[in-house]
């Protein structure tokens, strides 16, 4: 079994930041990409980030620039660093990662509990 789990969310004012981490555990052989992202009630969930395994980065336009995504391979940890956080960046923040279990050869999507994040004006 695979498991993801989320913390850092939180209520913040505009300009202030916010640093969100997912550890993966379980049963783990390999993970591939890891990223984030978010939905906001009544729409559907939307590409914030991901990391590949080598570090490559993808960004969505309305946060480049303010946020950063990081990991760390020996941890099974991805990092979300959000600065200069605007009030529409409010929503429930989702970890993802595309894992092999061990001793199987397919990679599947695992997703974390989602962590509020809430920015006041």
């Amino acid at each position: 079994q695979v498991q993801l789990v989320e913390s850092g969310g939180g209520l913040v004012q505009a300009g202030g930041s916010l640093r969100l981490s997912c550890v993966a555990s379980g049963n783990i052989g390999d993970i591939n990409d890891m990223g984030w992202y978010r939905q906001v009630p009544g729409n559907q969930r939307e590409l914030v980030t991901t990391i590949s395994s080598g570090g490559n980065t993808n960004y969505a336009d309305s946060v480049k620039g303010r946020f950063t995504i990081s990991r760390d391979n020996a941890k099974n940890t991805v990092y979300l660093q959000m600065d200069s956080l605007k009030p529409e960046d409010t929503a429930v923040y989702y970890c993802n990662a595309r894992i092999r279990r061990k001793y199987n050869v397919l990679f599947l999507d695992y997703w974390g509990q989602g962590t509020q994040v809430t920015v006041s004006s």
